[in-house]
């Protein structure tokens, strides 16, 4: 028999500061294991890429080092980490050390109008989650520099004049091993990863360092026509119809009492016998597991190729109507969406549920495919 033990009211305890990830990193990153570092990486680089967006730079270098550190550097406006009268403290406390916290809460705002980070979550988490982190950053005129360790702040915020005309933010901090069973996070995931952003990011150049020895091999992704050129890409000679651009921009909501909200909708696709692939990115995260795209892809695709088939006498009597994956296995789609309020699956972003985006595309692709 278990010995009894006692269970009362100070059996209750609260995570408080840094512990609240450092002890249970898989509720923000979803895993305590390699793809939890993974995506605590996404975390700070997806910040630079919404600078960039926002038409604040265009340029994010990304530097992989030996010991399992990374650092990210973006040229945009630089984060704000003075004094918030509004909130009466340094933003570098509410940005850095508070859950929460962050300047993409208000949808559609003149800040971020397209943000792919939301919670307010993803640089704290990742201080939180570091061995350590140091931070520098230009704007208006100063360098701040930021240094922490397992999750503390040391010595405060060095703040310093700054005559260069060159503003953005370098973060540097290495993933915690007491934190993550595993920070060898392969170069491959970088590669990937990178080239991903580039493809949904028209226009930015993405840098990315690779630390071997003393030197460093480079890499540099860059689309300017997006997922447009990416398609063509991927389709080389093997299309046997030419590849397809589509674009729109729908505005709706997900339910008759909700506000309503901007969409926007991004499609290339080819057929190809060759080559089949399908992507789904929504703010420009990579979308695993789909979600609303998907289910849009599904109906439309199958519906409309049915429908056509049909009008056209293409089916033999014996003939069974097509399904969703005779439709994938010919198919080059690549779908990249961005709205101002977006319901993510969980925090690590690989699937949305809105209705409205699932209904909009549905009804987009139907019409184009006509």
């Amino acid at each position: 028999m278990p010995k009894n033990k006692k269970y009362g009211n100070e059996s209750i305890k609260s995570l408080k500061g840094a512990d609240r990830v450092r002890k249970r990193p898989a509720v923000i990153f979803g895993s305590d294991g390699i793809e939890g570092c993974q995506h605590s990486i996404f975390e700070i680089m997806s910040n630079s890429i919404d600078e960039a967006r926002e038409g604040r730079g265009n340029k994010i270098i990304i530097t992989r080092f030996e010991d399992g550190s990374v650092e990210i550097q973006d040229f945009g406006a630089g984060i704000p980490v003075d004094y918030n009268s509004a909130e009466k403290t340094e933003n570098w406390k509410l940005l850095f050390c508070e859950m929460y916290a962050g300047g993409k809460y208000d949808a559609g705002s003149d800040n971020y109008e397209y943000s792919l980070g939301l919670n307010g979550l993803g640089l704290c988490a990742t201080q939180y989650a570091s061995e350590y982190m140091d931070a520098e950053i230009h704007r208006d005129g100063f360098c701040y520099k930021l240094h922490f360790e397992h999750g503390e702040n040391i010595g405060g915020l060095d703040k310093q004049p700054y005559d260069k005309k060159d503003t953005g933010s370098r973060i540097k901090w290495k993933p915690d091993l007491k934190v993550f069973t595993d920070i060898n996070v392969p170069l491959d995931y970088f590669k990937e990863t990178i080239k991903r952003q580039a493809i949904v990011n028209d226009g930015v150049t993405f840098v990315l360092k690779n630390q071997t020895g003393a030197k460093f091999e480079t890499f540099e992704y860059s689309y300017k026509n997006g997922i447009k050129d990416y398609v063509e890409e991927l389709a080389a000679d093997t299309a046997f119809t030419s590849p397809q651009y589509w674009e729109c921009e729908r505005v709706g909501r997900d339910r008759a009492d909700l506000k309503d909200y901007k969409l926007k909708i991004k499609a290339s696709l080819c057929f190809s016998q060759k080559v089949q692939l399908k992507e789904y990115y929504h703010n420009s995260s990579f979308l695993e597991h789909g979600g609303s795209p998907d289910k849009a892809f599904r109906s439309a695709f199958v519906n409309e190729i049915n429908a056509y088939l049909k009008a056209n006498n293409k089916y033999n009597k014996t003939d069974s109507q097509i399904n969703v994956q005779d439709v994938e296995d010919i198919l080059i789609l690549v779908i990249s969406s961005f709205s101002t309020q977006t319901s993510y699956e969980n925090q690590t972003k690989k699937a949305i549920t809105n209705k409205f985006i699932q209904d909009a595309m549905t009804e987009f692709f139907r019409k184009q495919l006509e």
